[in-house]
Parts: C-alpha cells; structure tokens; sequence
C-alpha cells in the first residue's frame, strides 16, 4: 500500500514539474515539417467544371508547398525545413507521419486545396458526322438477297461537365477534440517528447499516460495557436478566410503526428476564381508568404511567453 502511494505521488510530482517547466518557458522552434498533399497516383481534387484548368490539387498542393518551404528558409535560415515530397511522388498518410516523427519536426504544415459540392451535367459541345448502314432485302426464299447500303448521318456530341462550386476561400484545420486520444498515442510511441528534460521517459506506464495527456493538450493549443495565426496573415492579404476549424473525422495525418500539425486548406479547386488563384505564382507566392509570416510569429510567441504563475502542487 505504502509502495502505491509513493508512486502515485512519484506521479503527481512528475506531472507538476511538467506542468510548471511548460508554463515557465517556451520551446524552441528547430524543425519544421512541410507536407505537399497527395500525389503520385492520388490526385487529390480536380477542376473540372467547363472552362476550368483541370488542375490536379497534387500539383497545386506541390507548387505552393515548394514555395513555402524556399520563404521558410529565407526568413528563417537557422531552422531546419523538412519538406515530405519535392516530386510528384505518393506518400500513404502514415509515410508521411513517419517522415515527420523521424525528423522530430517541433511544427507540421500540411497543404492542401478543397473541393465543394457540385453537380454533374451532360452537354452538346457540338456534332459529328457518323457512318450507319440500311439493310433491306429483295426477291424470296432461295432467290432473296440481303442488300446493305450506307449513309451518313450527323449526330449530337456530348461531353460530361461538373457545374463550379460557389464555394470560396482557405480554411485551416486542427485535429478534433476527440481525436486527443489518437494525439497520445502517437506521443507514447515517441522516442522522444517536447521537453528534453524526458526523452528517455517510458510513456507505456500509467504516469506516462497522463503526461501523454499533457502533451496532446499542450499541442491542440499549440496548433491552435499557429492556425489563428495563419488565417490572420492570409485574411491581411485580401483572400477570404473562413476561420479555424477542428476536424472531427478525416485528416489522420494530424493526429498521427508527434508535435502541433495544422492543415491548410487554400482554396476551392472547384471554384474559378480560386482556382485560377492556386496555379497563379501569384498566389502560390503570396500563400507562401502569409504562412511563413505566421510561422515567424508563432515562433516568437513560444519561445518568448509571458510568465504564467502556476501554483504547486499539493
């Protein structure tokens, strides 16, 4: 009984100090990691309404990925920068989750492009002329002859079109509230934690899992944190944003991850506007810059916090 209660308070103690060094100081920033979505022989989303681009999101996702990953380490020159593609290659989501646990990324940034609801419609875009052929037959029984004679006839051509969404604008995503679960698990894997002070932690022990818990909460707020921060430099450029959101289903590759991980949803591929946007340099620049200028702040912010007075433990 006794041997319980030290340890349960063993427990409580290592907890607090966890609590109390993560409140008093901030972690510094080393390795980013940038995930191009899709790829390969998964396209991601399409445009492929009438008059569109038919981009792929892979190519789109790549485009701006390359550019974010070039301003990162131009603003940012002491960091390292961990991209999980560079070439229109397919990564299954828990490759690249691999990627980023192995390079012990302290951010994850993951880029994707968002299709809405549209419906499919069939259209004449012109006509053909087609060969067909008459058959009739003269004369009766063993004198009867089959005659065939051919003609032209022009026919419709239709092609299928997709109508284009009204849907506009980027969105960012942080793993769901009920996906903390999968957070810890990804952490108690880890060879490694946040805090240096217990990389050699086990996190398969009881206490272990409630620093896991820490943890997981530690990187939705941080998540949080660099998502607002995201969807404010992008609302200064004049796009439209709409907001931090938390998926609660999908998006595995946030929660499978072993630090603070965001998706960025840039725009509609199915919408003209947006989608004359995302193959833009323009606009894959101009995205590029915003997040970075995020990152920028966010670093700062963590790794120079206001003091939070945290009361011990009893």
């Amino acid at each position: 009984m006794l041997k319980k209660g030290i340890l349960f308070f063993g427990c409580l103690m290592l907890i607090g100090a966890v609590n109390n060094k993560i409140a008093a100081q901030g972690k510094k920033l080393k390795t980013i990691v940038v995930d191009a979505g899709h790829g390969g022989k998964d396209p991601g989303a399409v445009g492929r309404f009438e008059n569109s681009l038919n981009s792929k999101e892979k190519d789109v996702t790549l485009a701006i990925s390359l550019k974010l990953v070039a301003e990162l380490k131009k603003k940012l020159p002491d960091l390292k920068i961990v991209p999980t593609r560079t070439t229109d290659v397919y990564n299954n989501v828990k490759e690249k989750a691999t990627i980023a646990n192995e390079a012990k990324g302290d951010l994850f940034i993951c880029v994707h492009a968002d299709s809405g609801p549209d419906k499919k419609i069939r259209k004449q875009v012109g006509t053909k002329m087609v060969t067909k052929k008459r058959v009739s037959y003269t004369g009766k029984g063993k004198n009867r002859v089959k005659n065939v004679e051919e003609y032209e006839v022009e026919v419709p051509v239709y092609e299928t079109f997709y109508t284009s969404g009204n849907a506009t604008g980027t969105s960012i995503y942080i793993f769901g509230a009920n996906k903390t679960g999968a957070k810890e698990e990804a952490i108690m894997d880890a060879t490694t934690a946040e805090d240096s002070s217990y990389n050699n932690f086990n996190f398969n022990s009881p206490e272990g899992r409630q620093l896991a818990q820490i943890y997981a909460k530690l990187y939705q707020e941080k998540s949080d944190r660099i998502a607002t921060l995201v969807n404010e430099e992008i609302e200064e450029t004049g796009r439209k944003t709409l907001g931090v959101k938390q998926r609660q289903v999908g998006i595995w590759v946030l929660s499978a991850t072993q630090m603070p991980a965001i998706l960025i949803e840039t725009g509609y591929i199915n919408n003209p506007d947006d989608e004359q946007y995302l193959n833009s340099e323009k606009g894959q620049q101009e995205l590029a810059s915003a997040i970075t200028e995020a990152v920028i702040k966010y670093r700062a912010q963590i790794e120079k916090p206001k003091p939070v007075v945290v009361p011990p433990s009893k």
